[in-house]
């Protein structure tokens, strides 16, 4: 049976995902503006999966991350195929900043996070 999401993965205007910097710990600066202190850990937004594979997807995704930190290409090409090979085909991810998704994807198959600050992840299964 296939859902359908959307959201955003965009950090400081305003949209989805977004904390306030009394909830993160940022610290007022001389104009009023909240600096954003950046975290290290995944925050999940959404999720559907069971807890074993979101344990596993979050921690791909983390790793993926550390690992391609300057291309998010390759970190989406790295979480894809590793999950292609752990749960079957036809995974789909997208790394980034400032992007809106629609998307069709087979129930309990939807994760979508936030890692480093800004940088979302969403992956997906469809077939």
């Amino acid at each position: 049976m296939a859902e359908e999401a959307g959201g955003g993965g965009e950090g400081g205007t305003g949209t989805a995902g977004e904390t306030t910097a009394a909830a993160t710990g940022g610290e007022e600066s001389d104009l009023g503006f909240y600096n954003r202190k950046l975290h290290n850990f995944p925050l999940i937004r959404y999720s559907d999966m069971n807890e074993e594979m979101r344990l596993e997807a979050m921690e791909l995704c983390v790793t993926a991350c550390e690992k391609h930190a300057s291309s998010n290409e390759g970190a989406a090409k790295m979480i894809k195929e590793t999950m292609d090979k752990k749960f079957g085909a036809t995974w789909h991810a997208v790394v980034g900043m400032g992007f809106g998704f629609e998307i069709a994807y087979d129930c309990k198959n939807l994760l979508y996070l936030f890692f480093g600050g800004n940088t979302a992840i969403c992956l997906w299964k469809c077939a």
